[in-house]
């Protein structure tokens, strides 16, 4: 059996991961009741989704390890469509999206992800940890539930992230009731960072698992009155069944759902995405992002054809797991079907389940996820770097993930381009041996710093007749720098003198339109780069 395992690199530790998928399973059951709440769904709909989800992505994923699942992100998304057509609609926005990710897959679009900057991953690391936080003070609420579907529904009209209206709609816990709840979340908090602490027995079970089952017992066994998984929502149910959405296939059903799916599949993407790029960095490892696409999408199209909600990578059980040992696919596997076998056979155990546990549980997660070092160095990095990071943080928080990284990766573009317009400057000198001006341009020729290579190259500054730019230390990057040199041959030739480009690369000369018969070819010396668009697009073959 071993054998077979390893041979599907499922694992290399089989106690490991399957008890670090239980651990899993039992923090997914409350995180999938309250988003399919967000949503506006049945309870079972969410842990549906978390099964399919969690299961296909751990069998055909990119990443080894990583947990995926009913996500907030996603359920915030859904709201609307839900509340306006009704859930066979979410269904069929699901199916496509998951085909959405499947083709983006194919098309090996996950490759982009390495655009994202570091700032950025920093700034999405820390809004999730906040919006984590946040999510967990609900628990310390009476009324949960009505509160996260009104709520959730209010936000859906604005477009607003709903994760921080927790500090501001009020009804908390009192007396006795909230005192027993913090108590048990502490409790459940010190558990789980002392216990690895101990020699032997501390390496040989997860802490989580173990934080979890003594509180319970613990509140059991004192008969204590406190919330439990079941005052969420019962979480009996039979088999998923097959399901094809209940929706008019028609072109005005196409265009409600289209927007909506490339909505759900490009927040699936960025968060599983980028969650992937967090564990590859904690796991020193690599995983595959084209394969992941594929994965949740085929995750997602299953979803939508067995009447659940859909999610993607979830970064608090992603830590779970991966703090707790979980490094195989094996331990993605059990959480699934151990959550599976929670809904057939042991909703009853499950719902005793305080829910003060599963919050300290989610809270340790906060604190392992959290990024503290850009703390440290947010007065030591640039300042453009610094307000990267709490910008992606604060529309993490207040707004939307998806929308937080895109803006961020903007910011941070803008920030480059405005850095790299300002590294290019020109050396000249004179050629006594044939009368000829040089000049020797350094640095990136692209939109942004074509007004400076304006400036520093003009004809009317230049008393010689025969003028030499050689390019051989400047790189072409984009359409706007060839029509800048194409303009500059124009200029130099309305004023009667002979230009000479030397050193452009292949490229350029054949997309040069005016300035194509300056150019002096040397087969030795030129140098072999492209125009990056066209680099781009060759690498990525």
């Amino acid at each position: 059996m071993l054998r077979l395992v390893h041979r599907f690199h499922l694992t290399n530790n089989p106690k490991t991961d399957i008890l670090s998928g239980i651990t899993v399973a039992l923090a997914l059951v409350p995180e999938a009741i309250a988003f399919a709440f967000v949503a506006g769904v049945d309870p079972l709909v969410g842990l549906y989704a978390a099964f399919f989800v969690g299961l296909i992505t751990s069998v055909f994923g990119g990443r080894s390890g990583m947990i995926s699942g009913a996500t907030g992100a996603m359920a915030v998304a859904m709201v609307g469509i839900v509340s306006m057509y009704g859930i066979e609609y979410l269904f069929a926005a699901v199916l496509l999206a998951g085909l959405i990710q499947i083709i983006a897959g194919i098309l090996q679009l996950g490759k982009f992800i390495r655009l994202v900057p570091h700032p950025v991953m920093l700034g999405f690391v820390n809004g999730l940890a906040i919006v984590i936080f946040l999510a967990q003070l609900g628990q310390f609420k009476a009324k949960q539930a009505a509160q996260s579907v009104t709520k959730a529904g209010e936000h859906a009209a604005e477009g607003g992230h709903s994760a921080i209206d927790v500090l501001f709609n009020g009804g908390w816990l009192q007396g006795t009731e909230m005192q027993l709840m913090v108590g048990l979340t502490v409790l459940t908090m010190a558990i789980i960072w002392l216990f690895p602490k101990l020699p032997k027995i501390g390496k040989w079970l997860p802490a989580p698992l173990v934080a979890i089952l003594s509180v319970s017992f613990l509140v059991i066994g004192l008969d204590l009155d406190t919330k439990t998984v079941g005052d969420l929502a019962s979480v009996a149910g039979g088999l998923p069944q097959f399901h094809i959405p209940m929706v008019p296939f028609t072109w005005e059903t196409l265009f409600i759902i289209v927007p909506v799916a490339f909505t759900l599949a490009a927040i699936g993407l960025i968060e599983s995405l980028l969650t992937l790029t967090l564990i590859d960095e904690m796991t020193e490892t690599r995983g595959r992002t084209s394969q992941e696409c594929v994965g949740q999408g085929l995750a997602n199209t299953t979803c939508g054809l067995f009447g659940a909600m859909g999610g993607c990578a979830m970064i608090g059980q992603s830590m779970i797991n991966i703090k707790s040992g979980g490094r195989g696919r094996l331990s993605g596997i059990t959480a699934a079907l151990a959550l599976l076998g929670f809904i057939l056979f042991t909703s009853q155990w499950i719902e005793m389940i305080p829910l003060a546990a599963l919050t300290g549980l989610m809270m340790m997660v906060v604190i392992g996820t959290f990024a503290w070092a850009s703390i440290r160095i947010i007065g030591k990095i640039p300042r453009e770097d610094a307000f990267v990071i709490i910008l992606v943080t604060t529309i993490t928080v207040a707004y939307d993930l998806a929308l937080a990284v895109i803006i961020g990766v903007i910011v941070s573009a803008l920030v480059y381009a405005w850095k790299s317009a300002n590294k290019i400057w020109v050396t000249e000198w004179h050629n006594k041996d044939d009368g000829r001006k040089v000049y020797m341009l350094h640095g990136p020729l692209f939109f942004g710093s074509i007004g400076r290579f304006k400036d520093l190259i003009n004809p009317r500054n230049d008393e010689e007749d025969d003028i030499v730019i050689d390019f051989s230390r400047a790189r072409v990057w984009d359409h706007s720098a060839l029509e800048a040199i194409d303009a500059l041959a124009v200029k130099y030739t309305e004023a009667g003198k002979t230009l000479h480009l030397v050193h452009l690369s292949p490229d350029c000369q054949l997309l040069l339109k005016q300035a194509k018969d300056m150019v002096e070819i040397n087969l030795i010396e030129d140098p072999h780069y492209g125009v990056l668009v066209d680099y781009a697009s060759v690498m990525g073959k």
